[in-house]
């Protein structure tokens, strides 16, 4: 799988990043999910893992063409934070190829979803450019 970056958003201790693949999926890199109050509520199937990303960085998917912003809650967005961060539940990465594109610190992981999903939690503001 071969991946575009489009955009993170960080600081010297963060990195959560976000890409585009060849696949027509996202991959999204975020931290480690390991509140047990979160990951008690929730159902991740064998195969499939979660990340927590600040819901800002879904602004970069400006750079994909796609405008909007994120006005549902379903998968793979499956919960949101007190502080406003969104949980994203997909497919764990594994491939070393894939790995091998991006640097990611041992307190994050990286899940890929579709675009089509992603899609279909986003709604175009009233001005029409998609920015909140």
């Amino acid at each position: 799988m071969r991946l575009t970056f489009l955009g993170k958003v960080s600081n010297p201790t963060e990195s959560p990043t976000l890409y585009a693949s060849d696949q027509d999926t996202y991959v999204v890199q975020g931290w480690k999910v390991t509140d047990p109050e979160i990951t008690s509520k929730l159902e991740v199937p064998s195969g499939e893992t979660i990340v927590e990303v600040p819901s800002a960085l879904f602004d970069h998917l400006i750079n994909d063409g796609v405008t909007g912003t994120v006005s549902a809650w379903a998968c793979p967005i499956v919960h949101v934070t007190s502080s406003g961060n969104y949980i994203v539940q997909g497919e764990a990465v594994s491939d070393a190829e894939t790995l091998g594109q991006m640097s990611i610190p041992g307190h994050e992981d990286c899940v890929e979803v579709s675009k089509a999903a992603i899609k279909a939690l986003l709604e175009e503001n009233a001005d029409g450019s998609g920015h909140g």
